[in-house]
């Protein structure tokens, strides 16, 4: 009989628990509804978490992830769906990672899922984060392989945007893809290629001539090229 009456009171535990997860699910959908009409993203993120409690879910998951990026929150980003390289990670995932660790300047790392992503689908936007942050470890072999393919993929009406002054900007795709390659060029020879990457510097600012990066890369190698000649020059 008292086994009976424990059966009874579990049987009723978890149907009541049932409804109450059932209730609440209700709750956080509708909550869910009303912060994304509010435009509240923080309130979507709140809400997405306690339905990915209650009823977790990879898609979920992801968006969450996504969400957390989109609010600068990489670290939370990451601690969402783990940094980790998965074969059945939707793009959405390796999007997030690559453009997380990228932002907590760990290049070597953002790599990793830039190039899933670039197997995935090549274009010339990836391959250009690639190429730049492939310069960044000096693995200038692959930065090339990555530019002299966007260099023959680029169209005319493709943009990218910069950030490195006060006021973001946007320049042509390909004055930008001739800046790296002209930092690439002189980080293959220090030396040797100041006057090719001031060339390529030169080319960039032929498409763009408000470029501020190329602008201010040519100065720098300028410099470079005019103190190497005064102390040349001292020797004499």
């Amino acid at each position: 009989m008292k086994q009976i009456t424990i059966a009874i009171v579990m049987l009723f535990s978890v149907s009541v628990f049932a409804q109450s997860n059932t209730d609440m699910k209700k709750h956080y959908e509708a909550y869910y509804k009303q912060m994304k009409k509010q435009g509240d993203v923080q309130g979507i993120i709140n809400a997405m978490t306690h339905l990915n409690i209650l009823e977790p879910s990879v898609a979920r998951q992801d968006t969450l992830a996504y969400l957390y990026l989109s609010e600068g929150k990489h670290i939370q980003a990451l601690n969402t769906i783990g940094v980790e390289k998965n074969a059945t990670d939707s793009d959405m995932n390796v999007e997030v990672k690559a453009l997380a660790l990228k932002n907590l300047n760990q290049p070597k790392m953002a790599l990793e899922h830039y190039e899933i992503l670039y197997k995935r689908s090549p274009n010339v936007y990836l391959a250009y984060e690639i190429a730049d942050m492939k310069i960044q470890v000096n693995d200038l072999s692959g930065a090339k392989l990555n530019i002299d393919y966007a260099l023959a993929n680029v169209k005319d009406d493709m943009k990218r945007a910069f950030y490195e002054k006060q006021q973001p900007y946007e320049t042509s795709m390909k004055a930008a893809l001739l800046c790296l390659k002209g930092l690439l060029t002189f980080s293959e020879n220090k030396t040797a290629n100041i006057d090719a990457a001031i060339k390529l510097m030169n080319d960039a600012l032929s498409i763009d001539p408000n470029f501020n990066l190329a602008k201010v890369s040519r100065q720098a190698l300028e410099s470079q090229k005019a103190q190497k000649a005064a102390a040349a020059a001292q020797k004499n």
